[in-house]
């Protein structure tokens, strides 16, 4: 079984994929990084080079590709989750886990290195967020909000849902 982890950038979907790789005994997949081997660029200057919509189609190319690989634990794009045959594929074979946080916990996570954020930015968060909210909700099989949860926890809490599956 995969395990798909899901949501808005800065909710800890990476720092959990690779923890719970190790921690399960299986295969990290990020599919930005699948992405950037394929066309030998990351992911933000391809999106810049040949726009959103190509990047769209590519990350399903590579969704439907890997989704057919078996024990992994996929990290996945924040947009993932507009296209339906991509949650489609990752539930051939796995769990969808959505990853949430609050604004406060995602502006501090994305601004790590900055030292203040402006409130046109956390404006800009909360309309792109609403946006995606309600497709993250339809395609999780489950939520965990790690607004103050350790990645540690956070992998506890999947085990403990995968547990409940495989029951």
């Amino acid at each position: 079984m995969n395990i798909a982890l899901i949501g808005f950038r800065g909710t800890g979907k990476t720092t959990v994929a690779r923890l719970l790789a190790k921690k399960l005994d299986k295969k990290f997949i990020s599919t930005d990084g699948e992405i950037t081997k394929k066309v030998n660029m990351t992911t933000l200057k391809f999106v810049k080079k040949y726009g959103l919509e190509k990047f769209l189609e590519l990350e399903s190319e590579v969704i439907e590709n890997v989704s057919d690989l078996d024990e992994c634990v996929f990290d996945t794009n924040g947009r993932t989750v507009i296209r339906n045959e991509n949650i489609i594929n990752l539930k051939k074979n796995g769990l969808i886990v959505l990853l949430t946080a609050d604004i406060k916990a995602i502006m501090s996570r994305i601004n790590k290195d900055k030292p203040s954020a402006k409130n046109k930015d956390i404006d800009e968060l909360k309309d792109a967020l609403q946006e995606l909210e309600s497709r993250y909700k339809r395609a999780a099989d489950y939520a965990i909000d790690t607004s103050r949860l350790s990645p540690e926890e956070v992998c506890n809490l999947i085990s403990h849902y995968i547990q409940m599956e495989l029951k």
